[in-house]
């Protein structure tokens, strides 16, 4: 009998969650640098069945930024402490193709991944904002070449994650063989941007290969996941402009030898979850009332890469360029302030709510409903839930709207595997040739 299709789910761990005030709300975490607080997130998580939990990063501190993005735990040594505290979720960590190298990158999720026993990703990112460059000495490559990078990068790690086959370390104790040198290959590339010889000096991991996640919107971006990726975060505001993206990015996957089962895409969502609509209206009018227009321009300017101070914030948003900082982002949010005719107020107010993220505010069951809708119409593959605060904000949707999933047989009772790549319902790779 085939499977029937079920959503996969993944937290977006911000310590003080996605609303940029979250950490204000009454009974939030208002710190992530608190080991003992990501650990409740992630048991959380688990009980909640989630497949993943997912970690961005930054790579500078702005006081005016987001809190969890200026003071933060590493995230490969907080999800290895994590790992040690859970068993079966998913441990998705951030790093940079820009600022990062590929064999360092390629042995810490090897390490990651024999550590969790196989619940590893790799979310490869080519670092929007040009502040990072100062903190490496470096030039802000402009965006069409931090994909050229990126594709180079993302290739090199994979090759470093096939240099050993799964049975090269033999550790026969009659013959004194420890590890089968044939069984081990240097990788010797030299490309345009990076010279690696490797292998590794660790096996291959229990996946096979760590999933890889990436979110990149635009045009080289989706190229690089239709490649490479097996998970897709998206940004989106509507339904129909996520059926766009979803069957755009899919439709590209046969020119690389891939099924559309083969990747998951992931819009993300900042649920706002309420017994009532009522009450989740109040949560939101709540946490909006703590947004200040300093701070929600500070956003803007970020996000868009230009300043936007003196603007007027009742007059129309105007014509500004994408940026090329955040290029998907800023295209998604120009669009949908056009197509609403909104203030700039109006779109600073959305992006404070869930940093330019699709908010969904009402009832559980109405939660639950409009998820579903996606689903089954072509919209996403599951979503990557972002929850305004912690810990309330994710126990409000594992207690209230995962049930109610499972109920409709739409999301998982249980785990019925022990690795990521058996949550996303991935095989195993076989070793490249």
């Amino acid at each position: 009998m085939t499977k029937a299709r079920q959503m996969h789910l993944g937290p977006f761990i911000l310590g003080t969650g996605s609303h940029v005030a979250g950490w204000r709300y009454p009974g939030a975490f208002d710190n992530f640098q608190d080991i003992g607080q990501v650990r409740r997130i992630a048991a959380i998580a688990e009980r909640g069945k989630f497949d993943l939990i997912f970690m961005g990063d930054n790579l500078y501190a702005d006081p005016a930024a987001h809190p969890s993005y200026t003071l933060r735990l590493e995230p490969l040594t907080m999800l290895a402490a994590i790992a040690m505290t859970t068993t079966r979720i998913g441990l998705g960590a951030t790093a940079s193709t820009t600022y990062g190298d590929p064999f360092s990158t390629a042995r810490a999720f090897a390490s990651l991944d024999h550590i969790s026993a196989g619940r590893a990703a790799w979310n490869a990112v080519t670092t929007a904002n040009p502040v990072s460059a100062a903190n490496f000495g470096r030039n802000h490559p402009d965006h069409s070449l931090r994909y050229e990078i990126a594709e180079e990068f993302v290739s090199v790690v994979k090759g470093l994650w096939d240099g050993w086959a799964d049975d090269a370390l033999v550790a026969d104790r009659a013959s004194g063989l420890y590890i089968d040198p044939g069984k081990l290959r240097a990788l010797d590339h030299v490309g345009p941007y990076f010279q690696v010889k490797g292998p590794l000096n660790i096996g291959r991991s229990p996946q096979g290969q760590p999933v890889v996640l990436q979110a990149g919107g635009s045009a080289p971006g989706q190229r690089l996941a239709a490649r490479t990726a097996d998970v897709v975060f998206s940004v989106v505001q509507d339904i129909d402009e996520a059926r766009q993206q979803y069957a755009g990015l899919k439709a590209q996957l046969p020119a690389f030898g891939r099924s559309a089962q083969s990747l998951t895409l992931l819009p993300g969502v900042m649920p706002v979850v309420g017994r009532s609509e009522r009450e989740a209206f109040d949560k939101l009018a709540h946490l909006q009332s703590f947004v200040s227009e300093q701070n929600a321009l500070a956003l803007l300017a970020d996000r868009f890469g230009l300043d936007m101070s003196g603007r007027d914030l009742d007059g129309p948003v105007p014509d500004l360029p994408p940026s090329d900082n955040y290029h998907s982002f800023s295209s998604v949010m120009l669009a949908k302030a056009k197509r609403e005719n909104m203030k700039l107020r109006d779109l600073y107010n959305l992006i404070a709510a869930a940093r330019g993220h699709w908010v969904l505010c009402c009832s559980a069951t109405q939660v639950a409903d409009t998820l579903q809708h996606w689903f089954e119409t072509g919209a996403a593959d599951g979503f990557n839930v972002m929850p305004p605060y912690f810990p309330g904000g994710l126990e409000d949707f594992v207690d209230l709207v995962v049930p109610i999933l499972q109920e409709r047989g739409l999301f998982r009772a249980d785990y019925a595997g022990a690795t990521l790549r058996d949550h996303l319902d991935l095989p195993r790779p076989a070793r490249s040739a």
